[in-house]
């Protein structure tokens, strides 16, 4: 044990060294303390939206969940493709092309300061009270399921939960307040890697031991016995149903993926609109890897342990303790760490660059010099760090079921917020009181319809939540749609050009974004009842013709958008940047 937390902390000291050497010297202005110095390189910003979207909770439950019923949440990861190539094509050049610092900021430029602060509160009382304590939680949580604390230091459980969280986010928070977003990419960027490794020699692992040494016929079994473990294809029964993935899975993917301000801060972090597009488009190839990493070895603790895990949430940490060498123990702390971090230091640093800029700058001293907005970032984050150090531990006294309670508490923020984001961009004339009402709709509704109809009237719904939230986001479109008619601007919104980078797409944005695509049809094509779930053999009759004609289309598509795609692409973005360049001229003369 000693030796594990040895490795583990010089691996930890080696991070934050590299991290520190690479960030001194570039935080001492808003854009280097927030932004990175608008110099993030596609691979960093990939590195770190992966270690910022996945979390010691995804980690342990994916598996969970996989070991319970099959691959149906992988819905989650895989289908997040589809927002990925959204934010990649249309939303980041919009981003960077006003040089935005935030999503309030930008809603702000559209809308007005109302919709700022709307935007705001809804993030902050989402981050403070629930994302962060539930990261650092789950972070703990996951820590002491796969290495035995209160033994180690002779305390109790609920000590060691105290003590593991306070020290996750004591660390976390120093990368975060003192390091600003350059420090949290590169530390991002390098437990990245460690989690890509890590993450591939568990399955393998898992795979020798169930083919008792032969680690083709561990992967022979997992196809051949309890094949439908393996289906993605949930059914109206499962907590993802298939036909959810059409609905308000879309949209709660596109807000995240392109609205979230502590995943998109890394993008309006780059250093040109090529190098966002290549971080976005490259974190959607790291997605589809996620069942590979996090869902299979949970089947597999399926086929080597039977159903008695008890909770189900043991599967993962089943599989590390009993097959990983205990020289690589260290190795994998630290990573798992090091997810936790990130995404703790991720929104800790988000909230306090959303404060500093749309609170602090925006509404109470508007002529504050980059020293004192950053020191205030600090302090807003040290403070907001200790609170959330305190309500975690609470979140041992919660019922069970709390981890769908937090996804669904998401569902408050998510749909208005993507839905006023998408209606400012395609329309021109709708006013800010028609996003007002649509947020204030929004929460009131949604509540009643997940929680209030029963509380107080016995009326249970028993529509998924994740459909609930695709009828609302279209009815808060229609009510946006109303006030646009009833009560348009006078003079029809224009984006103003405001660009700190270059501008020129990258080149093969296009053709990527076709191989993405096919890859996540490929998917469900091999996680199917034509794929390695058919449960008379390894694959059906079905599969090897399927896989074929989606190559012929791929091939098809890529060519097309290599040769054609990409130049209409270029172009259009060309002349909407032209014209923006153009308005905004003409209005400063």
């Amino acid at each position: 044990m000693w030796f594990t937390l040895l490795s583990c902390v010089l691996f930890m000291a080696l991070v934050g060294w590299i991290s520190y050497q690479k960030s001194k010297g570039s935080v001492n202005d808003s854009d280097g303390y927030f932004l990175a110095g608008r110099g993030l390189t596609g691979g960093f910003i990939a590195g770190s939206l992966l270690l910022t979207n996945l979390s010691a909770e995804q980690l342990i439950g994916l598996n969970g969940q996989a070991y319970r019923s099959n691959l149906s949440n992988m819905a989650w990861e895989v289908t997040a493709a589809f927002a990925i190539v959204i934010m990649a094509l249309i939303l980041l050049p919009r981003y960077l092309g006003g040089a935005f610092s935030t999503l309030p900021h930008f809603l702000s430029t559209r809308y007005d300061e109302g919709v700022r602060r709307y935007t705001v509160i809804l993030f902050m009382l989402g981050y403070v009270f629930v994302t962060i304590p539930s990261v650092l939680y789950s972070g703990a949580l996951a820590v002491l399921k796969l290495f035995d604390v209160p033994e180690l230091l002779g305390i109790s459980f609920e000590q060691s939960v105290w003590v593991t969280i306070w020290v996750i986010g004591i660390i976390g928070a120093i990368y975060a307040i003192f390091g600003g977003l350059k420090a949290v990419a590169i530390s991002d960027t390098l437990n990245g890697i460690g989690l890509m490794v890590i993450g591939l020699i568990v399955p393998i692992l898992g795979f020798i031991a169930l083919g008792n040494g032969d680690m083709l016929e561990g992967m022979k079994t997992i196809t051949t016995q309890h094949a439908e473990k393996l289906n993605a294809v949930g059914s109206s029964t499962d907590s993802v149903p298939f036909s959810a993935i059409f609905t308000g899975m879309i949209f709660m993917n596109m807000f995240y993926w392109g609205t979230n301000q502590y995943v998109i801060q890394r993008t309006l972090g780059a250093k040109s609109l090529a190098e966002g597009q290549k971080g976005v488009l490259y974190s959607g190839f790291y997605k589809l890897a996620v069942p590979f990493l996090m869902m299979i070895p949970g089947v597999i603790a399926f086929h080597l342990y039977g159903d008695k895990l008890n909770p189900i949430d043991l599967a993962y940490p089943a599989i590390v303790s009993n097959l990983l060498p205990t020289f690589m123990s260290g190795l994998f702390l630290a990573v798992l760490l090091g997810a936790v971090f990130s995404s703790f230091n991720s929104l800790l640093n988000s909230a306090a660059t959303m404060f500093a800029l749309d609170i602090y700058k925006a509404g109470v001293n508007k002529n504050a010099t980059d020293k004192q907005v950053i020191t205030i970032s600090k302090y807003f984050g040290s403070i907001l760090a200790l609170v959330s150090f305190f309500i975690a531990p609470m979140l041992m006294n919660a019922p069970q079921g709390l981890w769908d309670l937090i996804r669904q508490f998401t569902g408050f923020f998510n749909i208005p917020i993507i839905a006023i984001v998408l209606v400012g961009i395609v329309s021109k004339r709708i006013p800010s009181i028609g996003a007002k009402v649509a947020i204030i709709f929004h929460v009131i509704t949604y509540y009643m319809l997940v929680w209030g109809l029963t509380q107080f009237f016995g009326i249970e719904i028993t529509m998924n939540f994740i459909h609930i939230s695709a009828i609302l986001f279209i009815i808060e479109v229609a009510i946006m749609m109303v006030f646009g008619k009833i009560r348009p601007l006078p003079q029809p919104f224009t984006f103003k050009a405001n660009s700190k980078v270059d501008m020129v797409p990258w080149k093969y944005t296009m053709p990527v974004t076709v191989v993405l695509i096919s890859l996540v049809v490929g998917m469900y094509l091999l996680f199917s009842p034509i794929g390695v779930a058919y449960t008379e053999g390894i694959v059906s009759n079905w599969f090897f013709p399927s896989v074929a004609v989606l190559l012929i289309i791929t091939v098809i598509c890529y060519s097309f958008a290599l040769k054609s795609w990409n130049k209409k692409y270029a172009g259009y973005l060309k002349k909407k940047h032209e014209e923006a360049v153009r308005i905004t001229n003409n209005k400063t003369a």
